[in-house]
């Protein structure tokens, strides 16, 4: 049996592109597989889709850049402004949009709990900044 010690540098390119447009970068899931991990990037100017999780929970923390995140959970709405040191979460059922704000891209590491399924966890919801 392999032993489950893992290291893992970023790549320049992302592993994958999210459902909701930003770059994400897989970093190493737990051996209890109960989380997972990701490193997601924005560029400047971006502005995600906005979307919804069918299953998943996330905890965001913002690295770099500068941005705003629009969250909608029931009947609360809010657009929240984000810089490094910050770090929110995103409940089961949130709408959510974000956007970078300034000359840099933005950075964020995301713990998905349970771990991300795949693409199709994702669903498209209408955008509350309209993307170009």
């Amino acid at each position: 049996m392999p032993h489950p010690l893992v290291t893992k540098t970023l790549s320049a390119a992302p592993d994958v592109i999210a459902p909701d447009g930003s770059e994400i970068r897989l970093l190493p899931r737990p051996q209890r597989n109960d989380a997972s991990l990701a490193h997601r990037t924005l560029p400047v100017g971006g502005i995600s889709m906005a979307v919804s999780h069918k299953t998943v929970e996330e905890i965001w923390y913002v690295l770099s850049g500068a941005g705003e995140v629009w969250r909608q959970w029931s009947t609360h709405e809010e657009v929240v402004p984000v810089e490094p040191g910050m770090a929110l979460n995103m409940p089961l059922g949130t709408r959510f949009q974000f956007r970078t704000v300034g000359d840099a891209p933005l950075t964020l590491l995301i713990a998905t709990l349970p771990p991300w399924p795949g693409m199709d966890e994702a669903v498209r919801e209408t955008d509350h900044w309209p993307v170009v």
